[in-house]
């Protein structure tokens, strides 16, 4: 009789091998409770490591797609269910950051309970001293803010982007080719999106900078990066996405900042 080993006591038996210590993990827009969230690649990403926080910065719950009848799913449950048993069994502090598709932790933050903390924004102290401002960004694009119905709009049109991509790649492995993202492909080539990014960039460069940090770590934009932007020389730092980047920010133990792809890590182990 065969027996099949659950995802968990696997992940368990490989993070042991593996574990790497790191001082901070800050991951955004995960949208759990979504078809094309990586749940359980995000799991397996966060199990490699060891860590005295995860900054959670925004969206990393779907409320919007709930509310239009999207689907919880097991790789979701085992998710939260890992994230707290890591906090648990390590004593890694977890910090919630509200995004906008999870607004809704607005009404209650901020808020404190344990080693969890629910919040609006929050200001890192990194190793080397520099203060870095963690925020999901959705307050700096206007859609987002002033014209929520539009935006509620775009995140459906967003959603045929990703049914596109599941088909399309659906054919690609018949054909024995590699995952291509045409929602992503197209963003970089429409200039309006281009454009937006970097208007995003420079706004968030001017907040840090009133806040007297000398960099700072957002979501939103489903777009990783680790530059330093304006004349400021504010260090921008974006943690990308869990749909279709797969994408975190790690902060070593000697303070260094990185950007690591879970392919990367995936292809490492």
């Amino acid at each position: 009789m065969t027996t099949t080993t659950p995802p968990e006591a696997q992940d368990a038996t490989s993070a042991k091998r593996d574990k790497i210590h790191v001082e901070s993990i800050f991951i955004s827009d995960l949208h759990l409770g979504t078809r094309d969230s990586k749940a359980d690649e995000c799991r397996k990403f966060l199990r490699r490591y060891r860590c005295k926080r995860v900054v959670l910065v925004g969206d990393i719950i779907d409320a919007w797609a709930l509310k239009r009848g999207a689907k919880w799913q097991k790789p979701h449950t085992r998710f939260i269910r890992s994230l707290l048993k890591k906090a648990e069994k390590e004593d890694c502090e977890i910090i919630y950051l509200r995004g906008n598709h999870d607004d809704v932790v607005e009404r209650f933050s901020p808020f404190a309970l344990g080693c969890l903390t629910v919040a609006n924004e929050y200001v890192h102290t990194g190793r080397d001293g520099k203060k870095y401002l963690c925020v999901h960004g959705d307050g700096f694009d206007s859609i987002s803010t002033n014209h929520r119905w539009v935006a509620v709009l775009g995140s459906v049109g967003y959603d045929v982007l990703l049914w596109i991509n599941r088909v399309y790649n659906t054919y690609r492995r018949w054909r024995g080719k590699d995952y291509y993202s045409v929602s992503k492909a197209i963003k970089a080539k429409v200039k309006s999106a281009v454009n937006f990014i970097g208007k995003y960039e420079e706004q968030l460069e001017n907040m840090a900078w009133k806040r007297g940090c000398a960099g700072i770590i957002a979501g939103h934009v489903h777009h990783p990066a680790d530059k330093k932007v304006g004349e400021k020389g504010v260090h921008y730092l974006n943690c990308g996405d869990w749909v279709e980047s797969l994408s975190a920010v790690i902060e070593h133990e000697d303070g260094r900042f990185e950007i690591v792809h879970y392919a990367d890590e995936k292809a490492s182990a």
